[in-house]
């Protein structure tokens, strides 16, 4: 009986041992798990706030992005806008240029018209930058040496002055010019006096002969200083001894055209 007794409490007590063991490593499992589930809730955290720090400095990248859109946006607006004019001012300035292309070759034609009954020997009209130029020879104008203009350079000088007085829109240029020949005169000091003389001599007559209107004159004298052929010729010689008459289309809408772009462009 005390020998059953004795395996009885044996039995309980390695019972209790037994669980309390269990119960103890259970425990300790329970805890490290409680301890890693805690440490991975904290990384999960920091993770999150991260996250949101990076959500919040998106977000100030997409604010900050579409302001630069909308002023790209803008600024693409505007230069389409400055294209657009720039391309109607263009538009303009060659319908211009070529207005007063055809104005001068108009023009070109009515002051060769009006001379054909002179020879080429004696003046010619042509076209150079823009203007046109009626070359005189001093047989056609002039004694040698002389700035009086005789009956047939007078008889030149009026059928040139009809056609400016019909077309107010023309500035006038007349330039003298000589060989390179000293002059032997007492009347002028050397060939630039000279070639002076002779287109103040021309401004004069078409002022007040022909009545035109002197503010749209100029007269000035190169002398031997713009030579056109060769002075060690004769030929030549005779070419560079003319009186160029210069005229050129008036350019006011043209050059208003043009300061517009320039201020604009300020």
């Amino acid at each position: 009986m005390k020998k059953l007794s004795l395996i009885i409490l044996t039995l309980f007590v390695t019972s209790i041992v037994f669980t309390s063991c269990v119960s103890n490593k259970k425990y300790r499992a329970s805890k490290a798990r409680s301890a890693d589930l805690a440490s991975q809730a904290e990384r999960l955290a920091a993770n999150l706030r991260a996250a949101n720090d990076t959500i919040n400095t998106l977000r100030g990248d997409v604010g900050v992005l579409s302001d630069v859109y909308k002023m790209t946006n803008d600024e693409l607006s505007s230069s389409r806008e400055q294209v657009a004019e720039q391309q109607k001012r263009l538009q303009q300035l060659q319908a211009l240029i070529n207005q007063q292309q055809a104005n001068t070759e108009a023009l070109r034609k009515k002051i060769s018209d009006a001379l054909v009954s002179f020879s080429s020997s004696e003046l010619s009209v042509s076209m150079k930058n823009g203007k046109v130029y009626v070359s005189m020879q001093e047989s056609l104008l002039f004694p040698s040496g002389s700035a009086v203009v005789n009956q047939k350079g007078q008889d030149a000088l009026a059928r040139v002055a009809g056609v400016l007085n019909i077309n107010p829109d023309i500035n006038v240029e007349i330039e003298g010019h000589t060989d390179s020949i000293p002059i032997k005169n007492k009347l002028y000091v050397d060939n630039w006096a000279l070639s002076t003389a002779r287109a103040t001599s021309i401004a004069r007559i078409m002022i007040n002969e022909y009545l035109v209107p002197a503010e749209r004159i100029t007269a000035s004298g190169r002398g031997e200083f713009d030579p056109i052929g060769q002075n060690s010729t004769p030929e030549g010689r005779a070419q560079n001894r003319r009186t160029e008459i210069i005229l050129e289309p008036r350019l006011d809408e043209l050059m208003q055209l043009i300061r517009g772009r320039s201020t604009q462009a300020k």
